[in-house]
């Protein structure tokens, strides 16, 4: 069976709260008695700052993505926002094969010859991208509601988009 949606953790868990999405998926992937089970279809994975790896399990097909990461921006620290990826809004983008930059991965698909599937970002404020291990007080502080957000999306958004795209 193919993933009807990847989860994506995005981050560098040697730079702060940038350990934020890394820190969601690794709940979210051992199954956390606090994040509850995961609905069937659902991959969860660890990508951290690794493009090319997401990429090609993009080209292998998924039928939605979810990015977990933090986005830093004017907000409180530890705010969860949740966004919608308009494949119009990527630009193209600059791939880097050793590095992460999910709106260049996103925007290097159709060169690679696939295509991005409904996309929803699931964002944290970060507090501290210093160099260091361990996410701050407010992120760390966050991390179970981005894993009910998460779940939240792939319910009430996601599935029922995948379900129309197989006709079911």
């Amino acid at each position: 069976m193919t993933t009807k949606v990847l989860v994506a953790g995005i981050g560098n868990i040697f730079l702060g709260d940038d350990g934020f999405g890394p820190e969601v998926a690794r709940r979210m992937a051992a199954n956390d008695p606090d994040a509850g089970p995961l609905p069937d279809g659902v991959r969860v994975v660890d990508y951290g700052i690794r493009g090319m790896h997401l990429a090609y399990d993009l080209l292998d097909g998924v039928d939605a993505l979810v990015i977990v990461d933090a986005m830093p921006g004017n907000g409180q620290p530890g705010a969860i926002t949740v966004l919608e990826v308009q494949p119009d809004g990527l630009g193209d983008g600059q791939f880097d094969a050793h590095g992460m930059d999910p709106v260049s991965v996103l925007a290097s698909l159709s060169a690679l010859g696939g295509a991005l599937p409904p996309t929803i970002v699931v964002g944290c404020q970060p507090a501290d991208l210093s160099e260091g291990i361990g996410l701050s007080a407010e992120v760390s502080a966050s991390v179970d509601d981005a894993v009910a957000t998460v779940l939240t999306v792939i319910n009430d958004r996601l599935s029922p988009v995948v379900l129309a795209g197989r006709g079911v």
